[in-house]
């Protein structure tokens, strides 16, 4: 195609002109005598005269400096025309050879794509780690809190490669490899960073994403080069950031044994502990699914130790607060004390948002430092979304959540295992309609039956109210009746708290065959183990709901000052809730004086009209539930 383009180019500039016929000057002279010519062109200086016969043909010739040739030409009657030529020979000469020039041109233009086409290609088996990143935003040890414990043990691993005689001398060796393994948000690739900002070794940061590709032998390639890197630079650390991402199960499921993922992990496999040696290169990676990961990568000698970033306590908690409001003014009134306490569950990820929204509100409340209001309204925004005042409901359904939500509340305020009530809101937030929040004491490690039975009544305790009072049942309870199953199914089946079928555990846990599990899952109990596991279930849940009547009934005064009191105020705290349970009466709220919006009569629903009661904390998590 390019040698078809470059001939046409070619022939377009170098069309032949008109034959034009070269003659000698005397042959001219001769024609012209005769009345042959009919018109002559003369071009000054280099006196070429170009010329045509009387029957159309053309002709070429160069005329001396004779004087008697213009009479002559006049006394025939040629026309005569004498033009000025500007152009030189050189120029001439170079629009002569520009379409062989543009021919070469083009040429090796191609040549040296195709060189950099190759170049490319030898480069896509190359590594994408990066050696020492983030040098103008260094991060040390002294950002990180909360962790102590991982940050001792990855602080011992910069000692050894600091003074390795230290160690050495006692018959230590440098481990090969550490595994952080942890919750999203708690500080894993934060850690990492530190540990590049204190390690005075070369640090190689590489994402797993980064060595799959879909041909295969590209991502082993990729690991090879990486390793080539850091025994260049030993000794040094590489840091792999969701390993998961190439380190999955292997032998199982999807994909087979051949796929680009498994040829990446087995060069991986080999490169940390095979034959070859790779004394002075620490591989770090960092993962919240160990569980998915292949055995042979967590065995010793490839990942000798497993570190674990949790979640922190409430020290951890005020460290991080710490941290975060450092370069953050904060009001006199401002106890990070009690916005510790205040935020049990919370990972560090959310910590450092809840600052950044309390920042953010007080910036556009003109305040000139954060003060605790801005920290409590930024908590009630991460823990319950943000609100949606301007949503217009309609009185009726208004007063249905009120009442679904008073009886979340009480239910959780007068049953002793139950955690504090913090807020309780009929403004709807996120996608809920209202919200009951609650706040355990002390953070939670494990779990009693006691407990999870009472998670189950306050979970009930809105749609109890609802039929007690409005004699009617909502859509509100639907994300309560999922999660008390959860817990209730979880109890019978994983936990062994179900009298009838005792300290057993049925059914193995569902695990996706992409990650490398088996494709069937084998029923470890008959049909008749079934029918036992649906009634324990339904005892447990039937028994709440009975214990959530009785308690509501007996209180029914309470649930309805707490339903009026919502309706006027649209939010209670823990402790105005706590007053009226105890029969006194909150102080008057001053409504503003504006002029209240006409009542159009419409009426919109939320986009999930599921009132979960929130304030039960989620299992895994420690931490109060949404609404």
């Amino acid at each position: 195609m390019v040698v078809i383009v470059a001939i046409v180019v070619y022939n377009v500039f170098n069309a032949p002109p008109a034959e034009n016929r070269d003659i000698t000057f005397s042959q001219h002279l001769k024609d012209v005598e005769r009345g042959d010519v009919r018109l002559v062109m003369i071009t000054r200086p280099s006196n070429t005269v170009e010329g045509e016969f009387d029957d159309g043909r053309l002709f070429k010739t160069v005329a001396p400096d004779y004087e008697a040739y213009f009479d002559t030409l006049l006394e025939k009657d040629v026309v005569v025309t004498i033009t000025q030529s500007d152009e030189s020979p050189y120029w001439a000469a170079l629009i002569s050879w520009a379409p062989m020039l543009i021919l070469i041109g083009v040429w090796i233009f191609f040549m040296r794509q195709m060189q950099n086409g190759g170049n490319r290609a030898l480069a896509f088996g190359k590594s994408r780690a990066k050696m020492n990143p983030n040098q103008d935003k260094k991060v040390t040890f002294k950002d990180v809190a909360g962790i102590d414990e991982a940050k001792e043990e990855v602080q011992e691993i910069i000692e050894f490669l600091k003074e390795p005689q230290r160690f050495q001398r006692l018959g230590g060796r440098m481990p090969k490899g550490a595994l952080l393994i942890g919750p999203p948000g708690t500080g894993k690739t934060l850690l990492a960073r530190a540990i590049a900002g204190e390690a005075n070794v070369p640090f190689f940061s590489i994402s797993g994403s980064d060595f799959v590709e879909m041909f295969v032998g590209v991502g082993a390639s990729r690991v090879r080069d990486l390793f080539e890197q850091g025994k260049k630079n030993a000794p040094c650390i590489v840091f792999i950031d969701e390993i998961d991402a190439v380190g999955r199960h292997r032998g199982a499921g999807l994909g087979g044994g051949h796929d680009e993922r498994e040829q990446t992990l087995n060069q991986l496999l080999a490169e940390m502990d095979g034959f070859g040696t790779n004394e002075g290169v620490i591989v770090m990676a960092a993962t919240n699914r160990p569980d998915v990961l292949d055995p042979a990568l967590l065995r010793p000698g490839r990942f000798d130790r497993r570190i674990m970033v949790d979640r922190a306590d409430i020290r951890g908690r005020l460290g991080i607060l710490r941290v975060h409001t450092r370069d953050t003014p904060l009001d006199e009134n401002v106890d990070l004390q009690r916005v510790a306490r205040g935020t049990p569950g919370f990972c560090g990820a959310d910590l450092e948002s809840l600052v950044n929204e309390a920042a953010l509100l007080a910036a556009r409340r003109d305040h000139t430092t954060v003060t605790m209001d801005d920290f409590e309204q930024a908590k009630d925004k991460v823990l319950m979304g943000p609100e949606r005042k301007s949503m217009i409901i309609a009185d009726d359904e208004k007063r249905v959540t009120a009442y679904h939500e008073a009886g979340h509340a009480l239910v959780a305020h007068f049953m002793p295992e139950a955690d504090p009530v913090h807020k309780v809101t009929i403004i709807p937030r996120g996608r809920a309609l209202g919200v009951t929040q609650q706040l355990p004491l002390d953070d939670r490690r494990n779990y009693t039956r006691t407990y999870l039975q009472t998670q189950i009544t306050v979970l009930l305790g809105g749609r109890i109210a609802e039929e007690l009072v409005l004699n009617e049942m909502t859509t509100g309870a639907g994300n309560d009746f999922e999660r008390v199953t959860d817990i209730a199914r979880s109890m019978v089946t994983e936990w062994g708290m179900s009298e009838e079928l005792g300290p057993l555990a049925f059914g193995g846990k569902g695990e996706a065959v992409f990650l490398g599990r088996d494709f069937n899952q084998n029923k470890e109990y008959s049909d008749d183990t079934a029918l036992l596991i649906d009634n324990a279930i339904r005892q447990i849940v039937d028994k709440a709901y009975v214990e959530g009547t009785a308690l509501l009934s007996e209180h029914i005064d309470v649930v309805h000052a707490v339903a009026e009191a919502l309706l006027i105020r649209e939010s209670l705290e823990g402790e105005e809730v706590a007053l009226l349970a105890a029969g006194k009466v909150l102080p008057e709220v001053k409504l503003p004086a504006d002029d209240p919006p006409p009542d159009t009569g419409e009426t919109v629903e939320s986009e999930e009209p599921s009132h979960a009661a929130a304030g039960i904390p989620s299992l895994d998590e420690g931490q109060q539930a949404e609404g």
